[in-house]
């Protein structure tokens, strides 16, 4: 949001609840449940210019590999697109953005984790290893359908492990990034918690990066869908040394049962870079210590009050004053359409 405003947009963002870490940068933002028809068509009241669907109920690992979340993963999600796709064909939006995931390629595709294929095209057969991904690929067929059939307007981006400050650090559904950095900075045995032998690669994008891939997408003449995510390809156990070595830490990793996922997965940007002549580049350190620094901050003040709350700041319910529940009229405006907090990283 904070972005769209710089460039001079109206925003007006929805979510379940309010910004969990900072105060609001939309010009208006609604709570409410998009599972809710009626809500989305009144959020949703004009021919707005873009809206970025990014809300899925979905978390790191231990979360999506939880067998008693799937049914709330695929009915929650799968409602929120239904309802989003449907709203802004019938009003004619500009551009709908939509956010699905790497968790839609096969795991089949994905054993040697030195060698995964995520082209996009390697999708079918489909086997996503998790529910989450069932839901993300059923979604985005869904959007392509009313492209096809109702010129809906729409971009699909397959984010891969999206990170950064401000995202959930603690709970149960945050990614291995904010985990492992919070791990290592509340460490005081000289001791984290690797699930499984580590071996398991990954790549990891940095918020802003995929704010810019979001945003060159969506004002693209190209559908989609693509991957936006980093091709530095990094292994569980990589990831903690270089998490440890920015903390300034010396941990042993102690490997524990946990869910894994897949054994490898890394962004393919051939088809990206080819078509949109765009794809990240920055280094896998530099966005982990400006994450790094963000937790451990808020590790110490959570210390501090002597609890495990996982806000950082004021209280953005009391300070934010652009917070509003009413739904005034507007036309020709933006929209972003948030993920629920507990899901951003």
């Amino acid at each position: 949001m904070r972005q769209l405003r710089a460039e001079g947009f109206f925003v007006r963002g929805v979510d379940l609840k309010h910004p969990e870490f900072s105060e609001t940068e939309a010009h208006e933002f609604i709570v409410g449940d998009l599972r809710d028809p009626v809500l989305c068509r009144s959020v949703l009241d004009g021919r707005f210019d873009e809206v970025y669907q990014l809300a899925a109920d979905m978390g790191g690992a231990g979360y999506i590999f939880t067998a008693e979340h799937d049914a709330d993963v695929m009915h929650n999600s799968a409602k929120i697109n239904l309802n989003i796709a449907d709203t802004c064909q019938r009003q004619g939006v500009g551009r709908v953005f939509y956010s699905s995931s790497a968790c839609i390629y096969p795991a089949y595709n994905q054993e040697d984790p030195k060698n995964p294929n995520c082209a996009e095209a390697s999708v079918y057969p489909a086997a996503p290893d998790s529910d989450y991904g069932w839901e993300k690929l059923f979604s985005e067929r869904l959007y392509l359908a009313y492209h096809r059939n109702y010129q809906l307007n729409c971009r699909i981006a397959r984010y891969h492990n999206i990170f950064g400050p401000e995202g959930t650090w603690t709970g149960g559904r945050e990614k291995a990034p904010a985990a492992i950095c919070r791990k290592v900075s509340e460490s005081k045995d000289g001791q984290i918690e690797i699930w499984g032998d580590g071996e398991q690669t990954r790549t990891f994008l940095y918020i802003d990066e995929c704010i810019e891939g979001t945003l060159t997408l969506t004002r693209s003449e190209h559908t989609g869908p693509f991957n936006i995510g980093s091709e530095e390809m990094v292994s569980i156990n990589q990831l903690a040394d270089l998490v440890m070595d920015i903390a300034g830490k010396k941990l042993t990793k102690r490997h524990v049962p946990g869910p894994l996922g897949v054994r490898g997965r890394s962004s393919d940007n051939r088809l990206i870079r080819h078509t949109l002549r765009w794809a990240p580049g920055r280094p896998l350190r530099e966005g982990l210590e400006k994450t790094y620094r963000w937790i451990e901050a808020q590790v110490q003040r959570q210390a501090r009050c002597g609890e495990r709350q996982g806000v950082g700041g004021d209280d953005p319910q009391t300070t934010a004053p652009q917070v509003r529940e009413a739904i005034p009229r507007q036309r020709n405006v933006q929209v972003a359409t948030l993920p629920d907090p507990a899901a951003t990283s």
